[in-house]
Protein backbone atom coordinates (compact mmCIF):
# COMPACT_ATOMS: atom_id res chain seq x y z
CA UNK A 1 0.00 0.00 0.00
CA UNK A 2 1.12 3.42 -0.88
CA UNK A 3 0.60 6.07 1.13
CA UNK A 4 1.31 9.84 1.33
CA UNK A 5 1.43 11.81 4.78
CA UNK A 6 1.42 15.49 4.84
CA UNK A 7 2.78 17.30 8.03
CA UNK A 8 5.42 14.21 8.31
CA UNK A 9 7.56 16.15 10.69
CA UNK A 10 4.51 16.73 12.86
CA UNK A 11 3.90 15.07 16.18
CA UNK A 12 1.47 12.73 14.33
CA UNK A 13 2.54 12.64 11.11
CA UNK A 14 6.07 11.65 12.41
CA UNK A 15 4.40 8.83 13.91
CA UNK A 16 2.78 7.71 10.88
CA UNK A 17 5.63 7.26 8.42
CA UNK A 18 7.52 5.74 10.75
CA UNK A 19 4.73 2.99 11.68
CA UNK A 20 3.90 2.95 8.15
CA UNK A 21 7.42 1.77 7.18
CA UNK A 22 7.45 -0.85 9.92
CA UNK A 23 4.11 -2.43 8.39
CA UNK A 24 6.27 -2.23 5.08
CA UNK A 25 3.77 0.12 3.54
CA UNK A 26 5.43 2.67 0.77
CA UNK A 27 4.97 5.66 2.68
CA UNK A 28 5.92 9.09 1.41
CA UNK A 29 6.34 11.89 4.06
CA UNK A 30 6.37 15.85 2.63
CA UNK A 31 6.87 18.38 5.49
CA UNK A 32 6.07 22.16 4.54
CA UNK A 33 9.38 22.82 2.83
CA UNK A 34 8.38 19.35 0.15
CA UNK A 35 4.66 20.23 -0.14
CA UNK A 36 3.30 23.15 0.79
CA UNK A 37 -0.58 22.38 0.82
CA UNK A 38 -1.77 25.65 0.19
CA UNK A 39 0.01 25.83 -2.82
CA UNK A 40 -3.12 24.36 -5.40
CA UNK A 41 -0.90 23.25 -8.08
CA UNK A 42 2.41 21.95 -5.99
CA UNK A 43 -0.31 19.69 -4.80
CA UNK A 44 -1.89 18.42 -7.46
CA UNK A 45 1.61 17.88 -8.78
CA UNK A 46 2.76 15.76 -6.17
CA UNK A 47 -0.25 13.62 -6.02
CA UNK A 48 -0.45 12.87 -10.09
CA UNK A 49 3.66 12.31 -9.75
CA UNK A 50 3.14 10.00 -6.59
CA UNK A 51 -0.08 8.27 -7.34
CA UNK A 52 -1.11 6.69 -3.63
CA UNK A 53 -3.48 4.74 -2.67
CA UNK A 54 -4.24 6.85 0.09
CA UNK A 55 -3.37 10.08 1.94
CA UNK A 56 -3.38 10.89 4.85
CA UNK A 57 -3.30 15.18 5.89
CA UNK A 58 -1.38 15.03 9.17
CA UNK A 59 -0.86 19.25 8.14
CA UNK A 60 -1.94 21.85 10.15
CA UNK A 61 -1.86 25.01 11.68
CA UNK A 62 -2.11 24.66 15.35
CA UNK A 63 -0.86 27.29 17.37
CA UNK A 64 -4.23 28.26 19.05
CA UNK A 65 -3.17 31.49 20.57
CA UNK A 66 -0.96 32.61 17.50
CA UNK A 67 -4.02 32.21 15.57
CA UNK A 68 -6.18 34.55 16.99
CA UNK A 69 -3.41 37.01 15.19
CA UNK A 70 -2.40 34.97 12.01
CA UNK A 71 -5.69 34.85 10.96
CA UNK A 72 -5.46 34.76 6.98
CA UNK A 73 -2.45 31.97 7.86
CA UNK A 74 -4.48 29.72 9.95
CA UNK A 75 -6.94 29.49 7.11
CA UNK A 76 -4.52 29.01 4.17
CA UNK A 77 -3.46 26.21 5.92
CA UNK A 78 -6.83 24.54 7.56
CA UNK A 79 -9.13 25.40 5.51
CA UNK A 80 -7.79 26.12 1.91
CA UNK A 81 -4.93 23.41 2.26
CA UNK A 82 -7.45 20.68 2.74
CA UNK A 83 -9.91 22.01 0.11
CA UNK A 84 -6.38 21.21 -2.26
CA UNK A 85 -6.20 18.15 -0.92
CA UNK A 86 -9.37 17.04 -1.26
CA UNK A 87 -9.78 18.20 -4.90
CA UNK A 88 -6.69 16.20 -5.75
CA UNK A 89 -7.84 13.03 -4.29
CA UNK A 90 -11.34 13.40 -5.97
CA UNK A 91 -9.66 14.00 -9.27
CA UNK A 92 -7.25 10.81 -9.16
CA UNK A 93 -10.34 8.92 -6.86
CA UNK A 94 -8.18 8.43 -3.80
CA UNK A 95 -9.78 8.12 -0.17
CA UNK A 96 -8.65 10.92 2.14
CA UNK A 97 -7.77 10.40 6.21
CA UNK A 98 -7.87 13.98 7.53
CA UNK A 99 -7.04 14.91 11.00
CA UNK A 100 -9.32 17.20 12.34
CA UNK A 101 -9.47 18.74 16.52
CA UNK A 102 -11.66 18.71 19.51
CA UNK A 103 -11.37 22.52 19.73
CA UNK A 104 -14.71 22.50 16.86
CA UNK A 105 -16.64 22.73 19.61
CA UNK A 106 -17.35 24.96 22.24
CA UNK A 107 -17.05 23.00 25.51
CA UNK A 108 -20.30 24.60 27.30
CA UNK A 109 -21.94 20.97 27.23
CA UNK A 110 -21.47 18.15 30.30
CA UNK A 111 -21.52 15.20 28.73
CA UNK A 112 -18.69 14.10 25.89
CA UNK A 113 -19.28 15.18 22.05
CA UNK A 114 -20.16 13.40 19.78
CA UNK A 115 -19.79 13.28 15.85
CA UNK A 116 -22.81 15.02 15.21
CA UNK A 117 -23.05 17.66 18.30
CA UNK A 118 -23.14 20.98 16.46
CA UNK A 119 -19.62 22.62 16.24
CA UNK A 120 -19.37 26.08 17.61
CA UNK A 121 -15.87 26.79 17.58
CA UNK A 122 -14.80 29.17 20.09
CA UNK A 123 -11.47 30.89 18.43
CA UNK A 124 -9.71 31.30 15.05
CA UNK A 125 -7.77 27.79 15.10
CA UNK A 126 -11.54 25.97 15.84
CA UNK A 127 -13.11 27.59 13.26
CA UNK A 128 -10.21 27.37 10.89
CA UNK A 129 -10.39 23.37 11.40
CA UNK A 130 -14.00 23.01 11.20
CA UNK A 131 -13.95 25.01 8.25
CA UNK A 132 -11.44 22.44 6.58
CA UNK A 133 -13.54 19.66 7.79
CA UNK A 134 -16.40 21.20 5.63
CA UNK A 135 -13.93 22.00 2.37
CA UNK A 136 -13.32 17.46 2.75
CA UNK A 137 -16.87 16.68 3.94
CA UNK A 138 -18.68 18.74 1.03
CA UNK A 139 -15.98 17.73 -1.70
CA UNK A 140 -15.08 14.05 -1.33
CA UNK A 141 -17.31 10.76 -0.52
CA UNK A 142 -14.11 8.47 0.44
CA UNK A 143 -12.91 10.57 3.47
CA UNK A 144 -12.75 9.87 7.46
CA UNK A 145 -12.48 13.00 9.01
CA UNK A 146 -10.71 11.49 12.71
CA UNK A 147 -11.23 14.43 15.51
CA UNK A 148 -8.32 13.90 18.22
CA UNK A 149 -8.06 15.85 21.54
CA UNK A 150 -4.78 16.90 23.63
CA UNK A 151 -2.10 15.46 21.38
CA UNK A 152 1.00 14.57 23.00
CA UNK A 153 4.09 12.35 21.69
CA UNK A 154 7.80 12.52 21.32
CA UNK A 155 7.86 14.80 18.36
CA UNK A 156 6.93 18.42 17.95
CA UNK A 157 5.54 20.92 21.16
CA UNK A 158 2.87 19.63 23.35
CA UNK A 159 2.07 19.69 27.12
CA UNK A 160 4.13 17.33 28.14
CA UNK A 161 7.17 17.99 26.75
CA UNK A 162 6.08 21.85 28.34
CA UNK A 163 5.59 20.45 31.93
CA UNK A 164 8.59 18.28 32.00
CA UNK A 165 11.14 21.79 30.50
CA UNK A 166 9.29 23.12 34.10
CA UNK A 167 9.98 20.34 36.24
CA UNK A 168 13.52 21.54 35.98
CA UNK A 169 13.07 25.01 36.04
CA UNK A 170 10.47 24.72 39.41
CA UNK A 171 9.42 23.78 42.58
CA UNK A 172 6.30 25.43 41.92
CA UNK A 173 3.86 26.37 38.74
CA UNK A 174 0.00 26.37 38.35
CA UNK A 175 -1.92 24.77 35.94
CA UNK A 176 -6.13 25.08 34.89
CA UNK A 177 -7.55 22.44 36.68
CA UNK A 178 -11.46 23.46 35.65
CA UNK A 179 -10.75 22.58 31.43
CA UNK A 180 -11.74 18.70 30.44
CA UNK A 181 -10.64 16.67 28.19
CA UNK A 182 -8.70 13.49 26.52
CA UNK A 183 -5.07 13.19 26.18
CA UNK A 184 -4.31 11.15 23.33
CA UNK A 185 -0.75 9.91 22.50
CA UNK A 186 0.28 10.56 18.81
CA UNK A 187 1.66 6.95 18.55
CA UNK A 188 -1.89 5.92 19.20
CA UNK A 189 -3.55 8.15 16.46
CA UNK A 190 -1.30 7.02 13.93
CA UNK A 191 -1.67 3.37 14.89
CA UNK A 192 -5.63 4.33 14.40
CA UNK A 193 -4.59 5.96 10.77
CA UNK A 194 -2.96 3.25 9.40
CA UNK A 195 -5.64 0.91 10.85
CA UNK A 196 -8.32 2.70 8.85
CA UNK A 197 -5.84 3.19 5.83
CA UNK A 198 -5.59 -0.72 6.06
CA UNK A 199 -9.25 -1.54 5.96
CA UNK A 200 -10.25 1.18 3.64
CA UNK A 201 -7.93 -0.62 1.21
CA UNK A 202 -9.44 -3.72 1.07
CA UNK A 203 -11.32 -3.87 -2.15
CA UNK A 204 -13.97 -6.56 -0.34
CA UNK A 205 -14.64 -3.35 1.74
CA UNK A 206 -14.74 -0.46 -0.41
CA UNK A 207 -18.36 -0.37 -1.30
CA UNK A 208 -19.35 -1.07 2.43
CA UNK A 209 -16.65 1.27 3.72
CA UNK A 210 -18.20 3.29 6.44
CA UNK A 211 -16.39 6.49 5.34
CA UNK A 212 -17.34 10.13 7.28
CA UNK A 213 -16.69 11.15 10.96
CA UNK A 214 -15.22 9.64 13.89
CA UNK A 215 -13.98 10.56 16.92
CA UNK A 216 -10.73 8.75 19.01
CA UNK A 217 -9.33 9.75 22.27
CA UNK A 218 -7.49 8.22 25.43
CA UNK A 219 -9.71 7.41 28.24
CA UNK A 220 -10.54 8.78 30.82
CA UNK A 221 -11.42 12.15 31.18
CA UNK A 222 -8.99 14.31 33.01
CA UNK A 223 -8.48 18.07 33.60
CA UNK A 224 -4.96 19.90 32.72
CA UNK A 225 -3.90 19.81 36.00
CA UNK A 226 -4.50 16.09 36.55
CA UNK A 227 -2.44 15.44 33.35
CA UNK A 228 0.15 17.44 34.68
CA UNK A 229 0.36 15.58 38.36
CA UNK A 230 0.25 12.12 35.95
CA UNK A 231 3.23 13.82 33.54
CA UNK A 232 5.45 14.46 36.96
CA UNK A 233 4.48 11.31 39.07
CA UNK A 234 5.46 9.00 35.67
CA UNK A 235 8.32 10.84 34.88
CA UNK A 236 9.60 10.42 37.99
CA UNK A 237 9.20 6.86 38.61
CA UNK A 238 11.54 6.64 35.25
CA UNK A 239 13.86 9.25 36.48
CA UNK A 240 13.72 11.96 34.22
CA UNK A 241 13.12 14.50 36.78
CA UNK A 242 15.26 15.51 40.35
CA UNK A 243 12.08 15.93 41.72
CA UNK A 244 8.07 16.93 41.23
CA UNK A 245 7.00 20.05 41.60
CA UNK A 246 4.39 21.29 43.72
CA UNK A 247 1.33 21.20 41.30
CA UNK A 248 -1.60 24.38 42.53
CA UNK A 249 -4.95 24.26 40.83
CA UNK A 250 -6.31 27.26 39.23
CA UNK A 251 -9.22 28.42 36.74
CA UNK A 252 -9.24 29.49 33.50
CA UNK A 253 -9.86 33.14 34.40
CA UNK A 254 -6.60 32.95 36.43
CA UNK A 255 -4.77 31.83 33.41
CA UNK A 256 -6.14 34.33 30.51
CA UNK A 257 -4.67 33.57 27.09
CA UNK A 258 -5.64 35.47 23.73
CA UNK A 259 -7.77 31.79 22.67
CA UNK A 260 -10.59 31.19 24.22
CA UNK A 261 -10.51 27.27 25.20
CA UNK A 262 -13.28 24.56 26.19
CA UNK A 263 -14.26 23.75 29.39
CA UNK A 264 -15.11 20.49 28.38
CA UNK A 265 -13.79 18.76 24.97
CA UNK A 266 -14.15 14.90 26.25
CA UNK A 267 -14.50 13.34 23.07
CA UNK A 268 -17.55 10.01 22.60
CA UNK A 269 -15.74 7.83 20.84
CA UNK A 270 -18.15 5.25 20.81
CA UNK A 271 -18.78 5.29 17.10
CA UNK A 272 -15.34 4.56 16.22
CA UNK A 273 -15.66 1.65 18.36
CA UNK A 274 -18.96 0.29 17.14
CA UNK A 275 -17.93 0.47 13.67
CA UNK A 276 -14.08 -0.19 13.17
CA UNK A 277 -13.79 -2.39 16.84
CA UNK A 278 -10.87 0.75 17.11
CA UNK A 279 -11.04 0.78 21.01
CA UNK A 280 -9.60 3.81 23.15
CA UNK A 281 -6.57 3.58 24.92
CA UNK A 282 -5.92 4.37 28.36
CA UNK A 283 -3.70 7.67 28.27
CA UNK A 284 -2.14 7.12 31.25
CA UNK A 285 -0.17 3.77 29.81
CA UNK A 286 0.27 5.85 26.91
CA UNK A 287 1.91 8.58 28.64
CA UNK A 288 4.70 5.84 30.23
CA UNK A 289 5.10 4.54 26.78
CA UNK A 290 5.88 7.51 25.58
CA UNK A 291 8.11 8.78 28.42
CA UNK A 292 10.16 5.44 28.18
CA UNK A 293 11.21 5.94 24.97
CA UNK A 294 12.27 9.38 25.70
CA UNK A 295 14.33 7.86 28.41
CA UNK A 296 16.35 5.72 25.74
CA UNK A 297 17.05 8.50 23.68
Amino acid sequence: MRILVTGCNGQVGHELVSQGKSLNYEMFGFDQDRLDITQNTAVQKILNEYKPDIVINAAAYTAVDKAEQEIKLAYAVNKDGSANLTNACKMLNIPLLHISTDYIFDGKQDRSYREDDPANPAGVYGQSKWEGEQAVRNRLKKHIILRVSWVFGKQGNNFVKTMLRLAKERDELSVVADQYGSPTSATDIAKTLLTLAQKMSKKEEHKSFRWGTYHYSGTPKTTWHDFAKEIFATADTLGLIKAIPNVNAITSAEYPTPAVRPKNSALDCNKIIKTFAIAQPDWRMSLFNVLNEWKKT
